[in-house]
């Protein structure tokens, strides 16, 4: 578990803070509590008290049962004290831990087939419990989110005031804003890989002198698609569902805090857009391998069409050939030319001019002509 503090332009972490109650709101500012699952389901009775001593309020017993879910959809909950924002995550893998030891993983899932950018479209919920003045988020054990945008605010405060061009979080609700939008960038990165990989799959399979044999690992890619899109709908909607609930706020009493209320809006808007762009590519990069598998298979049945052809008219030029072959070799005993010196000589002279007659004929016919690639 890790407990921050963050005041106007300072951010400082808090140690060896045990028990929880003695935990104290700052001055100004608020208090950003962020553990794993495990630590979360162990310590229940602790952060509850916790946030009783420092909101004068619990969390509700469906709120902790969906914050321990591991597999609930992305989705928005809200109370007249705080609000409820669950988030999936991508994540390289789901890793189990120890309750006697929480946060350290103990085993871990069988890998996914497919090529590495298909395993990585793996999720787990991060869950966001949004209060005036505390924000508690709940990860995953080996949530490498929560890692880096701590190092991200602890980095920010040691440099100059303006040298990273990003101000702190003003709000709980605003830095949960910023955590979310750091998990759909992970997302957009998501895309230009899958993006790459489609590229590569599609060049193999309109290539002509490549045998495709990958169907397995294609498949794979279109399931993941699929799931993908699935998820970003879940974040869409509840985003959307995060926007509706802002704007029920009560007016603010002061310019300074309508300020923040729009910046809030507008960053709210900036994460929904980003989870829209990640929709529309995602369903492009569907329907761009649904078109490349049936293009293979058009130019498949075309290549087929192609050689029966060919195949086709050297039947034909050969059929006659041997129909003249066969009466030739058949036994009777007075057959024109059989007897005469120079019989063979006509028989293959009217046997090549047959075979390019008919050369001709199909030349003219176009039947013989290889398509333009």
């Amino acid at each position: 578990m890790r407990i921050f503090t963050l005041s106007g332009t300072s951010v400082a972490e808090i140690d060896g803070l045990d028990p929880l109650t003695e935990l104290r709101l700052p001055q100004q500012g608020y208090l950003w509590i962020a553990c794993a699952r495990p630590e979360f389901e162990l310590m229940q009775a602790q952060i509850q008290a916790a946030l009783q001593a420092l909101c004068g309020m619990q969390l509700v017993d469906l709120h902790i049962s969906d914050l321990l879910n591991k597999q609930l959809p992305s989705r928005y909950d809200y109370t007249s004290q705080y609000d409820v924002l669950v988030f999936r995550r991508l994540a390289s893998g789901s890793a189990e831990t120890d309750l006697a030891q929480p946060g350290l993983p103990l085993t871990r899932l069988p890998k996914r087939r497919g090529p590495p950018i298909l395993r990585r479209i793996d999720t787990s919920p991060v869950g966001f419990a949004v209060f005036d003045r505390v924000l508690l988020t709940v990860h995953p054990a080996d949530c490498a989110v929560r890692e880096a945008y701590a190092a991200k605010l602890l980095t920010s405060v040691s440099a100059e005031p303006h040298a990273t061009g990003t101000r702190l979080p003003s709000s709980p609700a605003d830095l949960m804003l910023r955590l979310v939008n750091h998990m759909v960038d992970g997302y957009l990165e998501l895309r230009r890989e899958l993006t790459h990989q489609l590229d590569h799959w599609q060049s193999e399979l309109l290539n002509p002198r490549t045998r495709f044999n990958n169907w397995g690992a294609l498949l794979d890619a279109r399931l993941s698609l699929h799931q993908l899109d699935e998820i970003c709908e879940d974040q869409r909607s509840a985003v959307q569902d995060w926007i509706e609930a802002i704007k029920t706020w009560p007016e603010a009493d002061t310019p300074a805090s309508q300020r923040e209320r729009d910046l809030l809006q507008v960053r709210s808007r900036d994460v929904l857009e980003h989870i829209e762009r990640v929709v529309h590519h995602v369903r492009r990069l569907e329907q761009s391998a649904e078109t490349t598998v049936q293009m293979h298979f058009n130019a498949q049945s075309h290549r087929t069409n192609e050689v029966m052809r060919t195949l086709t008219v050297l039947t034909a030029i050969f059929l006659p050939l041997n129909l003249i072959a066969g009466i030739f070799g058949m036994n009777f005993e007075f057959i024109p030319l059989l007897h005469r010196a120079n019989g063979f000589w006509l028989a293959l002279v009217f046997m090549a001019l047959t075979a390019v007659g008919s050369l001709v004929f199909f030349w003219r016919k176009r039947y013989l002509e290889r398509s333009a690639r």
